[in-house]
């Protein structure tokens, strides 16, 4: 068998991006993937256009128990590199979206990954598809990893190991808790995993209501006492969706709220104030009918009195109207679990891997990369800028 100066598990972005780099070094590894095809999860990303990275990258942008454990990373690896990396090895100009988002101007996600088969290829990396390792061994002389390839059982081996094999969503695309139980084999800690960036649901007495209004997209705030987004929510059958859910998803937890406020770039006292200043004939519902569809008005006429005319509102009924588009409370009963989330929250913890190199600290040649660590990115392209950082620092160190 080929000598590999590291075997890696898992073809996607960090795993992908580690080989890549890897051979750029003159080094050989072997990269393992159980799917038929590298970069699944690459290629369905931004509905199959591939937000590649966001302009804006800093560690404020990412949830995990030590947000500043990036710093290292990403002093190594810049947004201007993945820029470039892109430009350079797949001739890939990258245009701006909302919010410094980053696609192909090709708006194909395929160009991402061929990226990286060409520069493998080139370089002499090697890739095995439809392959599952089983079980996973220390030697004195690095790794040894029980496989099944194509259905045939075998024994590889090399000095060092690479866990890139993802988290828990998707399951369809191949995603498993894998780098998590090689984690605990080794005495790593792990953080207790979650859904991120994954709609929430909504049950009881207001579920229909939310039903109701499915497919309605409105531009809102949300926020709760440790974050805030203003992007666009959707309401669905089922609770509610939209970049500001997602986002807001990874700062909640089950039994906790937040508040959407409806009419962010409005003061809708001051609306009230100008109604009332021109005789207030028009009725709360017209003034909201400015601002809402007519589905979402005549679904607010179940808190707010719609009908009623400025000129006649009292007091009490204008702080109502107001701190329900503005301070919209919303309990969620839970998430839509892995299927439906784009990453996942916890993993391995910071604490156990070196900065600079991600190393586990008690496990040499043993290395972590990529949604399996305690590192979770907005919505954005954040998540990618991540797997590409984190696969370089570690192809520096193999």
């Amino acid at each position: 068998m080929n000598s590999y100066d590291a075997i890696i598990i898992g073809a996607g972005a960090c795993g992908l991006m580690c080989a890549a780099q890897a051979g750029l070094l003159g080094k050989r590894t072997l990269l393992i993937e159980r799917n038929d095809k590298p970069g699944a999860k690459i290629l369905i990303s931004g509905g199959g256009r591939c937000n590649y990275t966001n302009l804006y990258t800093s560690v404020d942008n990412f949830v995990s128990e030590n947000p500043k454990f990036l710093n290292a990373v990403f002093s190594q690896w810049t947004v201007e590199d993945t820029v470039n990396f892109f430009e350079q090895f797949g001739d890939i100009k990258g245009q701006e979206k909302t919010l410094g988002q980053l696609f192909p101007v090709s708006n194909k996600a395929k160009d991402i990954v061929a990226t990286f088969t060409k520069l493998m290829y080139d370089t002499g990396q090697d890739i095995w598809l439809n392959t599952e390792v089983k079980q996973v061994d220390k030697t004195d002389k690095g790794f040894e990893l029980q496989i099944v390839k194509e259905g045939k059982s075998q024994t590889i081996s090399a000095k060092k190991l690479v866990m890139a094999s993802g988290g828990l969503p998707v399951a369809k695309l191949g995603a498993s808790d894998f780098a998590l139980r090689v984690a605990k084999q080794f005495g790593l800690a792990v953080v207790a995993t979650a859904p991120a960036l994954v709609p929430l649901t909504i049950t009881g007495k207001d579920a229909e209501w939310y039903a109701s209004l499915a497919g309605n997209s409105v531009f809102a705030r949300v926020y709760n006492e440790a974050i805030s987004f203003e992007e666009n929510i959707l309401f669905t059958h089922w609770g509610l969706s939209g970049p500001a859910i997602l986002q807001i998803s990874s700062y909640w937890k089950p039994g906790s709220q937040f508040t959407i406020d409806l009419l962010p770039k409005f003061s809708l006292d001051a609306l009230i104030k100008e109604e009332r200043n021109f005789g207030g004939k028009r009725t709360v519902g017209q003034l909201l009918n400015d601002y809402f569809s007519k589905k979402m008005v005549e679904a607010l006429g179940k808190y707010l009195p719609i009908d009623v005319k400025i000129a006649s509102l009292g007091k009490a009924d204008a702080k109502l109207i107001v701190d329900t588009i503005h301070k919209f409370k919303v309990k969620p009963a839970g998430d839509k679990g892995y299927d439906k989330a784009e990453v996942m929250r916890g993993g391995v913890s910071t604490e156990e891997l070196n900065a600079k190199t991600l190393e586990a600290k008690k496990v040499a040649g043993l290395y972590f990369g990529g949604e399996a660590v305690d590192i979770t990115g907005w919505l954005g392209g954040y998540n990618f800028q991540w797997a590409w950082a984190a696969g370089y620092a570690i192809a520096q160190d193999l």
